[in-house]
Protein backbone atom coordinates (compact mmCIF):
# COMPACT_ATOMS: atom_id res chain seq x y z
CA UNK A 1 0.00 0.00 0.00
CA UNK A 2 1.42 3.47 -0.90
CA UNK A 3 2.01 6.14 1.55
CA UNK A 4 -1.28 9.00 1.35
CA UNK A 5 0.63 12.34 2.63
CA UNK A 6 -0.16 13.22 6.70
CA UNK A 7 -2.35 15.67 5.57
CA UNK A 8 -4.84 13.21 4.24
CA UNK A 9 -5.52 11.61 7.77
CA UNK A 10 -7.47 13.67 10.49
CA UNK A 11 -4.78 14.64 13.26
CA UNK A 12 -5.11 13.44 16.52
CA UNK A 13 -4.39 10.11 19.32
CA UNK A 14 -4.25 6.52 19.17
CA UNK A 15 -5.01 5.16 22.38
CA UNK A 16 -3.64 1.66 22.22
CA UNK A 17 -4.20 -1.42 24.65
CA UNK A 18 -0.21 -2.49 23.70
CA UNK A 19 -0.21 -6.33 23.30
CA UNK A 20 2.83 -7.89 25.34
CA UNK A 21 5.83 -9.00 23.37
CA UNK A 22 5.94 -5.56 21.20
CA UNK A 23 7.87 -2.69 21.80
CA UNK A 24 6.89 0.65 21.80
CA UNK A 25 8.47 1.32 18.10
CA UNK A 26 6.75 -2.12 16.82
CA UNK A 27 3.50 -0.23 17.90
CA UNK A 28 4.38 2.86 16.14
CA UNK A 29 5.57 0.99 12.62
CA UNK A 30 2.22 -1.30 12.78
CA UNK A 31 -0.02 2.27 13.13
CA UNK A 32 2.14 3.86 10.43
CA UNK A 33 1.55 0.57 8.38
CA UNK A 34 -2.27 0.61 9.47
CA UNK A 35 -2.74 4.52 8.76
CA UNK A 36 -0.10 4.34 5.45
CA UNK A 37 1.50 7.39 6.97
CA UNK A 38 5.01 8.39 8.20
CA UNK A 39 3.91 11.28 11.12
CA UNK A 40 3.26 8.66 14.35
CA UNK A 41 4.91 9.28 17.67
CA UNK A 42 4.36 8.20 21.22
CA UNK A 43 4.47 9.28 24.31
CA UNK A 44 6.64 7.43 26.65
CA UNK A 45 7.51 4.15 26.49
CA UNK A 46 6.09 0.92 27.40
CA UNK A 47 8.83 -2.11 28.07
CA UNK A 48 7.91 -5.33 26.06
CA UNK A 49 6.58 -7.33 28.35
CA UNK A 50 3.83 -4.74 30.03
CA UNK A 51 0.68 -4.61 28.26
CA UNK A 52 -1.92 -1.64 28.58
CA UNK A 53 -2.13 2.08 27.82
CA UNK A 54 0.66 3.31 24.91
CA UNK A 55 -0.50 7.04 23.61
CA UNK A 56 0.30 7.35 19.99
CA UNK A 57 0.05 10.90 18.25
CA UNK A 58 -0.78 11.00 14.44
CA UNK A 59 0.03 14.11 12.46
CA UNK A 60 -0.03 17.75 13.66
CA UNK A 61 -1.14 15.90 17.63
CA UNK A 62 2.50 14.24 17.53
CA UNK A 63 2.84 18.15 18.68
CA UNK A 64 1.14 17.12 21.94
CA UNK A 65 3.04 14.10 23.10
CA UNK A 66 5.77 16.23 25.25
CA UNK A 67 3.13 17.53 27.34
CA UNK A 68 1.51 14.11 27.61
CA UNK A 69 4.15 12.13 28.45
CA UNK A 70 4.97 14.19 31.79
CA UNK A 71 1.86 12.65 33.66
CA UNK A 72 1.24 11.16 35.90
CA UNK A 73 0.87 7.18 35.47
CA UNK A 74 -1.20 4.18 36.83
CA UNK A 75 0.22 0.53 36.61
CA UNK A 76 -1.00 -3.10 37.83
CA UNK A 77 1.69 -5.09 38.50
CA UNK A 78 2.61 -8.38 39.96
CA UNK A 79 5.93 -8.36 42.28
CA UNK A 80 7.55 -11.60 42.66
CA UNK A 81 9.35 -11.81 46.36
CA UNK A 82 12.14 -14.45 46.52
CA UNK A 83 13.67 -14.57 43.13
CA UNK A 84 16.42 -11.02 41.79
CA UNK A 85 16.90 -11.17 37.88
CA UNK A 86 19.48 -9.60 36.01
CA UNK A 87 16.57 -7.21 34.10
CA UNK A 88 14.38 -6.96 37.90
CA UNK A 89 11.94 -8.61 35.86
CA UNK A 90 10.39 -12.38 34.54
CA UNK A 91 12.64 -11.87 30.91
CA UNK A 92 15.76 -11.78 32.96
CA UNK A 93 18.10 -14.66 33.95
CA UNK A 94 17.74 -15.38 37.72
CA UNK A 95 20.52 -14.39 39.74
CA UNK A 96 19.44 -15.15 43.41
CA UNK A 97 16.51 -17.38 44.80
CA UNK A 98 15.92 -17.17 48.66
CA UNK A 99 13.27 -18.66 50.94
CA UNK A 100 9.92 -16.31 51.46
CA UNK A 101 8.90 -19.16 54.42
CA UNK A 102 9.49 -16.96 57.24
CA UNK A 103 7.73 -13.40 56.23
CA UNK A 104 4.38 -12.55 56.74
CA UNK A 105 1.90 -10.56 54.64
CA UNK A 106 2.39 -7.34 57.16
CA UNK A 107 5.82 -7.69 56.52
CA UNK A 108 5.32 -7.80 53.16
CA UNK A 109 2.95 -4.99 52.95
CA UNK A 110 5.48 -2.55 55.40
CA UNK A 111 8.44 -3.47 52.83
CA UNK A 112 6.02 -2.01 50.07
CA UNK A 113 4.71 0.62 51.99
CA UNK A 114 8.17 2.25 52.28
CA UNK A 115 8.46 2.66 48.61
CA UNK A 116 5.97 5.16 48.33
CA UNK A 117 6.69 8.78 48.72
CA UNK A 118 9.29 11.04 47.03
CA UNK A 119 12.22 8.50 46.27
CA UNK A 120 15.49 8.32 44.99
CA UNK A 121 14.87 5.58 42.85
CA UNK A 122 18.33 3.94 40.84
CA UNK A 123 16.76 2.40 37.43
CA UNK A 124 17.80 -0.79 36.30
CA UNK A 125 20.82 -1.40 33.98
CA UNK A 126 18.81 -2.91 31.56
CA UNK A 127 17.15 0.28 31.00
CA UNK A 128 16.18 2.48 27.95
CA UNK A 129 18.02 5.59 30.13
CA UNK A 130 21.17 6.92 28.02
CA UNK A 131 24.96 6.65 29.17
CA UNK A 132 27.15 9.13 27.20
CA UNK A 133 24.74 8.97 23.81
CA UNK A 134 24.13 5.23 24.07
CA UNK A 135 21.37 3.53 26.12
CA UNK A 136 22.19 1.44 29.27
CA UNK A 137 21.05 -1.89 28.40
CA UNK A 138 22.95 -1.61 24.65
CA UNK A 139 26.01 -0.98 27.37
CA UNK A 140 25.46 -3.74 29.13
CA UNK A 141 24.51 -6.20 26.83
CA UNK A 142 28.19 -5.27 25.02
CA UNK A 143 29.14 -6.89 28.89
CA UNK A 144 30.19 -3.36 29.97
CA UNK A 145 29.10 -2.74 34.12
CA UNK A 146 26.91 -0.05 33.82
CA UNK A 147 25.97 1.99 37.17
CA UNK A 148 23.06 4.41 37.01
CA UNK A 149 22.52 7.92 39.16
CA UNK A 150 19.90 7.59 41.16
CA UNK A 151 16.89 9.67 39.87
CA UNK A 152 13.91 11.81 42.02
CA UNK A 153 10.32 10.39 41.66
CA UNK A 154 7.00 10.02 43.76
CA UNK A 155 4.75 7.39 44.10
CA UNK A 156 1.57 8.79 45.14
CA UNK A 157 0.10 5.63 46.03
CA UNK A 158 1.01 1.61 46.68
CA UNK A 159 -2.10 -0.14 47.08
CA UNK A 160 -1.67 -4.05 47.71
CA UNK A 161 -4.34 -5.60 46.21
CA UNK A 162 -3.25 -9.56 46.76
CA UNK A 163 -0.99 -11.78 48.45
CA UNK A 164 -0.15 -15.28 46.92
CA UNK A 165 2.34 -18.12 47.77
CA UNK A 166 2.33 -20.08 44.78
CA UNK A 167 5.03 -22.38 46.22
CA UNK A 168 6.28 -22.36 49.69
CA UNK A 169 9.02 -20.39 49.23
CA UNK A 170 7.79 -17.91 46.53
CA UNK A 171 5.37 -14.93 47.10
CA UNK A 172 3.43 -13.15 44.73
CA UNK A 173 2.04 -9.43 45.46
CA UNK A 174 -0.77 -8.33 43.21
CA UNK A 175 -0.12 -4.44 43.14
CA UNK A 176 -1.85 -1.11 42.17
CA UNK A 177 0.64 1.49 41.79
CA UNK A 178 0.19 5.58 41.20
CA UNK A 179 3.36 7.62 40.11
CA UNK A 180 5.02 9.84 38.39
CA UNK A 181 6.58 10.03 35.10
CA UNK A 182 9.89 7.90 35.37
CA UNK A 183 8.96 6.21 37.53
CA UNK A 184 10.45 1.99 37.27
CA UNK A 185 7.88 -0.26 38.57
CA UNK A 186 10.72 -3.00 38.32
CA UNK A 187 12.86 -1.09 40.98
CA UNK A 188 9.76 -0.83 43.37
CA UNK A 189 9.99 -4.75 42.84
CA UNK A 190 13.50 -5.04 43.17
CA UNK A 191 13.83 -2.59 45.96
CA UNK A 192 11.17 -4.08 47.83
CA UNK A 193 12.74 -7.17 47.59
CA UNK A 194 16.38 -6.15 48.50
CA UNK A 195 14.90 -4.33 51.78
CA UNK A 196 13.25 -8.10 52.97
CA UNK A 197 16.23 -9.58 52.02
CA UNK A 198 14.86 -12.56 49.63
CA UNK A 199 15.07 -10.16 46.30
CA UNK A 200 12.13 -9.27 44.05
CA UNK A 201 11.05 -8.84 40.33
CA UNK A 202 8.51 -8.01 38.23
CA UNK A 203 6.46 -10.94 36.54
CA UNK A 204 3.59 -8.63 35.01
CA UNK A 205 3.02 -4.92 34.46
CA UNK A 206 -0.26 -3.22 32.80
CA UNK A 207 -0.71 0.48 32.66
CA UNK A 208 -4.30 1.32 32.83
CA UNK A 209 -3.91 5.16 33.05
CA UNK A 210 -1.75 8.02 31.94
CA UNK A 211 -2.96 11.53 32.67
CA UNK A 212 -6.46 11.73 31.63
CA UNK A 213 -6.68 8.88 29.40
CA UNK A 214 -7.13 5.43 30.58
CA UNK A 215 -6.94 1.81 28.79
CA UNK A 216 -10.42 1.39 28.89
CA UNK A 217 -11.14 3.92 26.01
CA UNK A 218 -8.05 2.30 24.57
CA UNK A 219 -8.26 -0.40 21.49
CA UNK A 220 -5.95 -2.80 19.83
CA UNK A 221 -3.62 -0.41 17.49
CA UNK A 222 -5.43 -1.70 13.96
CA UNK A 223 -8.66 -1.32 15.69
CA UNK A 224 -7.42 1.88 16.74
CA UNK A 225 -5.99 2.81 13.67
CA UNK A 226 -9.43 1.89 12.16
CA UNK A 227 -11.57 4.21 14.40
CA UNK A 228 -9.11 6.97 13.13
CA UNK A 229 -9.91 6.33 9.54
CA UNK A 230 -13.79 5.98 10.04
CA UNK A 231 -13.47 9.57 11.92
CA UNK A 232 -13.98 8.15 15.52
CA UNK A 233 -14.60 5.01 17.74
CA UNK A 234 -12.81 3.46 20.96
CA UNK A 235 -8.94 4.39 20.75
CA UNK A 236 -9.53 7.28 18.69
CA UNK A 237 -9.38 11.46 20.19
CA UNK A 238 -9.42 14.07 17.71
CA UNK A 239 -7.49 16.52 17.87
CA UNK A 240 -9.40 18.98 19.52
CA UNK A 241 -10.64 16.63 22.03
CA UNK A 242 -7.13 15.85 22.71
CA UNK A 243 -5.98 18.69 23.60
CA UNK A 244 -8.92 19.92 25.30
CA UNK A 245 -8.57 16.77 27.88
CA UNK A 246 -5.16 17.21 28.50
CA UNK A 247 -5.39 21.62 28.68
CA UNK A 248 -7.49 24.05 29.80
CA UNK A 249 -9.88 25.52 27.06
CA UNK A 250 -9.82 28.86 25.86
CA UNK A 251 -12.55 29.92 23.58
CA UNK A 252 -11.38 32.15 21.13
CA UNK A 253 -13.21 34.64 18.65
CA UNK A 254 -12.82 34.69 14.88
CA UNK A 255 -11.02 37.79 15.26
CA UNK A 256 -8.53 36.32 17.75
CA UNK A 257 -8.32 32.82 16.14
CA UNK A 258 -7.55 35.29 13.06
CA UNK A 259 -4.82 36.96 15.33
CA UNK A 260 -2.87 33.68 16.60
CA UNK A 261 -2.62 32.35 13.23
CA UNK A 262 -0.19 34.72 12.08
CA UNK A 263 1.45 34.39 15.17
CA UNK A 264 0.22 37.28 17.25
CA UNK A 265 -0.47 37.72 20.41
CA UNK A 266 -4.20 38.25 22.25
CA UNK A 267 -5.02 39.23 26.00
CA UNK A 268 -3.76 36.62 28.64
CA UNK A 269 -5.54 33.95 29.77
CA UNK A 270 -4.92 34.63 33.43
CA UNK A 271 -3.61 31.59 34.77
CA UNK A 272 -0.76 29.32 34.59
CA UNK A 273 0.15 26.91 31.96
CA UNK A 274 -1.35 26.15 28.54
CA UNK A 275 -4.20 26.23 27.43
CA UNK A 276 -6.02 25.49 24.00
CA UNK A 277 -7.41 27.85 22.14
CA UNK A 278 -10.69 26.51 20.67
CA UNK A 279 -12.71 28.51 17.71
CA UNK A 280 -16.29 28.94 17.62
CA UNK A 281 -16.10 26.29 14.95
CA UNK A 282 -14.49 23.34 17.76
CA UNK A 283 -11.50 23.67 15.64
CA UNK A 284 -7.97 23.24 17.72
CA UNK A 285 -6.26 27.28 16.75
CA UNK A 286 -3.08 26.97 19.21
CA UNK A 287 -1.79 26.20 22.60
CA UNK A 288 -1.51 29.24 24.23
CA UNK A 289 1.28 29.97 27.31
CA UNK A 290 0.54 33.60 29.31
CA UNK A 291 4.00 35.64 29.00
CA UNK A 292 2.86 39.45 30.86
CA UNK A 293 -0.65 41.18 29.85
CA UNK A 294 -0.93 38.71 26.84
CA UNK A 295 -1.06 35.00 25.39
CA UNK A 296 1.49 33.79 23.25
CA UNK A 297 1.28 30.97 20.78
CA UNK A 298 3.45 28.36 21.89
CA UNK A 299 1.81 25.56 19.03
CA UNK A 300 0.21 26.89 16.36
CA UNK A 301 -2.38 24.12 14.69
CA UNK A 302 -3.16 26.24 10.74
CA UNK A 303 -5.84 24.71 9.36
CA UNK A 304 -5.17 22.07 7.09
CA UNK A 305 -1.24 22.81 7.26
CA UNK A 306 1.65 22.32 9.38
CA UNK A 307 2.12 22.75 12.88
CA UNK A 308 4.10 25.48 13.37
CA UNK A 309 5.61 26.78 16.60
CA UNK A 310 5.54 30.81 17.55
CA UNK A 311 8.85 32.86 18.18
CA UNK A 312 9.20 33.38 21.70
Amino acid sequence: MSRRPDADVPPGLLLVDKAGGMTSHDVVARARRVLSVRKVGHAGTLDPMATGLLVLGVGAATRLLGYVGGHDKTYEATIRLGQSTVTDDREGEVLTTSSTAHLGDDAVVAALATQTGPLQQVPSSVSAVKVEGRRSYDRVRAGEAVELAARSVTVHRLDVRDIRRPQPELIDVDVTVACTAGTYIRAIARDAGAALGVGGHLTALRRIASGPFSVERAAPVEEAGAALAAGGGDGFLPLTQAATSVFPTRQVTVEEARALSYGQRIPATGTPGPHAAVDPDGRLVALLEDSGTAARVAVGFPPGGAVAASPT
